[in-house]
């Protein structure tokens, strides 16, 4: 046990070293719940546009970057009780605004997913995540790819 005049420097150091590593940078987790979430600088909008079936039908969510302060945005499916995760939409950068599409059918075997939002380069980890824990139940559904579009941009409007 280390004792003595050297202590408050050995633990002064440890902080240090502690505090500038990347296991030390906080990841904030923030449970999305609705089809429209709205935080100072990021917006997610949520929308279906129906197929003629299951395997065909969409769900897109447009994601603004308003502020730039995120460089790069993933998509996972999670399987809540296993854990067990699969890339929906893989690390792509992230401009002021972005639509990512996927098909709903994906929700079936991973209904949870994570919006993960990067400061940095990918390979670090990410300094938001933001989860569902499955499609939200507020998400509207549309027949077509005009009525949904529509509606996506009245919600940026906002």
């Amino acid at each position: 046990m280390l004792r003595g005049p050297g202590l408050p420097a050995y633990l002064a150091l440890a902080l240090l070293l502690i505090a500038g590593s990347p296991c030390a940078r906080s990841q904030e987790v923030v449970h999305g719940a609705d089809s429209l979430f709205v935080a100072p600088a990021l917006k997610i909008a949520w929308a279906v546009q129906r197929g003629a079936n299951e395997e065909s039908t969409l769900v897109l969510l447009r994601i603004a970057n308003s502020a730039g302060r995120y460089r790069q945005v993933s998509l996972d499916g999670v399987e809540p009780f296993s854990k067990k995760r699969k890339i929906l939409v893989s690390v792509r950068p992230l401009p002021a605004s972005i639509e990512l599409t996927v098909p709903r059918s994906s929700f079936t075997e991973y209904p949870s997913c994570e919006i993960h939002l990067y400061r940095e380069a990918a390979g670090q980890s990410p300094s938001l995540t933001v989860y569902y824990l499955g499609v939200p139940d507020t998400t509207p559904e549309f027949a077509t790819a005009q009525d949904a579009q529509a509606y996506l941009a009245k919600m940026f409007e906002k």
